[in-house]
């Protein structure tokens, strides 16, 4: 059985909540694209590797650039959601999120044929307070999703939620897996690991140290990483606080290295392939 979970959130570098304030929605068109070029380094890596992943496809990303989502899909990745616009689940209400979904999935549909089954919240944003959440994704055919982060942090994280993957039963008796994001217990505290920030920041030696503790216990580590955390040549907005500075450009020179090493050590597929051989049957269907 494959050991562990290897995905991308597919978005561009300004939809990130970190940058919020300083840029809207409205602006996005305006902006220089660089999802295309960064997405084709992770592929061609991804290649050399001879590993598939989960694509989390942002709707506005499958609109512009179709061609971009149907090559993934084309290479044998799976194809999954990641909202249409990158809007917080939890500052949405539920018709909201559920039109925002749609659109989503519409727009993946149009680029490549393929409805997803698996469904990935922007910044992790489902947590206790938005379980209506799970409902409207079961209504629209996902079979999955991987959106809780079981920590505690200024954006997102529900401290609350299971740190393993678990069948979650909704009201009228349907059954929605998750997948939560990786963590790490310290001295009785939940450390993130694995993906985005942790992943860039943290030296390659405790990463992998992690993945391997997770592994002897029987549990597979959920990698994720933004296509855009590979962008050297990403554009610096001024007005910045230190923090936003941090998050948005420390460390972007040393994922692609530490990426190359975890893929050469560790054993990777898609999230639906895992649980697949986890249920020994499929997981939902293509509409």
């Amino acid at each position: 059985m494959p050991t562990n979970i290897l995905t991308v959130d597919l978005e561009d570098w300004f939809v990130v909540e970190n940058l919020k304030e300083n840029i809207d929605f409205r602006e996005w068109d305006e902006l220089p694209s660089r999802v295309v070029g960064n997405t084709e380094r992770l592929l061609d890596l991804f290649e050399r590797h001879e590993v598939r992943a989960t694509f989390f496809v942002l709707g506005w990303v499958a609109d512009r650039f179709p061609a971009l989502i149907d090559e993934i899909a084309a290479a044998g990745h799976e194809i999954a959601c990641h909202s249409y616009r990158h809007l917080m689940v939890k500052k949405a209400d539920k018709e909201l999120f559920r039109l925002d979904t749609e659109m989503a999935i519409k727009a993946i549909r149009n680029a490549c044929g393929i409805a997803p089954v698996g469904y990935r919240a922007p910044s992790w944003s489902i947590d206790s307070t938005t379980k209506w959440a799970f409902e409207v994704l079961a209504d629209l055919g996902f079979s999955y999703d991987s959106s809780l982060f079981p920590i505690k942090h200024d954006i997102y994280g529900d401290p609350s939620a299971p740190n393993e993957i678990f069948k979650m039963k909704l009201e009228d008796g349907r059954v929605l897996h998750e997948i939560p994001a990786s963590t790490v217990k310290v001295l009785g505290k939940r450390l993130p690991v694995c993906g985005g920030g942790y992943l860039r920041h943290s030296p390659l030696w405790y990463t992998a140290g992690i993945i391997r503790k997770m592994n002897r216990l029987g549990q597979p580590a959920v990698l994720y990483v933004h296509p855009w955390e590979l962008d050297n040549n990403m554009p610096r907005l001024k007005g910045l606080s230190l923090l936003q500075k941090y998050r948005q450009y420390g460390s972007i020179s040393t994922l692609l290295r530490k990426l190359n090493h975890l893929l050469g050590d560790f054993e990777f597929c898609p999230a639906r392939e895992y649980l697949e051989t986890l249920n020994r049957k499929p997981i939902g269907f293509e509409r």
